[in-house]
C-alpha cells in the first residue's frame, strides 16, 4: 500500500510541477533518464549476479549458512562476507530481504548488510590514497566494531 502510496504522490507532485513550469520538468526527466542510464552497466551485472546466487541457494541453504540456528557462526559469516563483498545499497538492502525470506536469521543478515555499507576491505587500497592508511584502517576498524556491536544489540533483542 506504501508503495502505490510513493508513486502517486510522485506522479501528482510531477504533473503539478508539469502545469507549473513544463520546460524545467522536462530538463528533470532528461536528467532523471540520464543518471539511471548511467545506473544500469552497473546494476545489471549485479542483479544478475545475486540472481544466480540466489537460484544456486536453495532455503535450506541459506538456513544452514544464515539461519537463526548458525548462531555466532552465522553471525560472523556474514560480517565477514559483507565486509569483503562490494555492492551498492540499494542492491544489498532487498537482498538482504530475500535471504530473510529464503531462511536466514535477522542477526545474520544485520551483519551482512551492516557490514557491507560500513566496512570497506576491497575499497580500503582507494581510502588509503585519499585518507591515508591511518585513517582508512581507523575508520574500517571502528566501523567493524560498531558493526559488531549492533549486531549483538539485534541479536538480544531476539527478531
Amino acid at each position: 500500500m506504501s508503495t502505490v502510496f510513493l508513486y502517486g504522490l510522485v506522479a501528482l507532485l510531477f504533473i503539478i510541477s508539469w502545469f507549473k513550469d513544463p520546460q524545467k520538468s522536462k530538463k528533470a526527466l532528461k536528467i532523471g533518464w540520464k543518471s539511471f542510464s548511467k545506473l544500469i552497466p552497473t546494476l545489471i551485472p549485479v542483479m544478475v549476479g545475486i540472481g544466480i546466487i540466489l537460484s544456486l541457494l536453495n532455503p535450506e541453504a541459506v538456513s544452514v549458512i544464515l539461519g537463526e540456528k548458525s548462531g555466532v557462526l552465522g553471525m560472523l559469516l556474514g560480517i565477514f562476507i559483507g565486509s569483503v563483498a562490494f555492492m551498492p545499497g540499494f542492491v544489498a538492502f532487498p537482498l538482504g530481504a530475500t535471504l530473510l525470506s529464503h531462511g536466514a536469521g535477522y542477526p545474520q543478515i544485520a551483519g551482512f548488510v551492516s557490514s557491507l555499507m560500513a566496512v570497506g576491505i576491497v575499497s580500503l587500497s582507494a581510502e588509503i590514497k585519499y585518507f591515508g592508511k591511518k585513517s582508512a584502517i581507523l575508520r574500517n576498524l571502528t566501523a567493524l566494531v560498531a558493526v559488531f556491536i549492533f549486531v549483538l544489540i539485534v541479536w538480544g533483542v531476539g527478531l
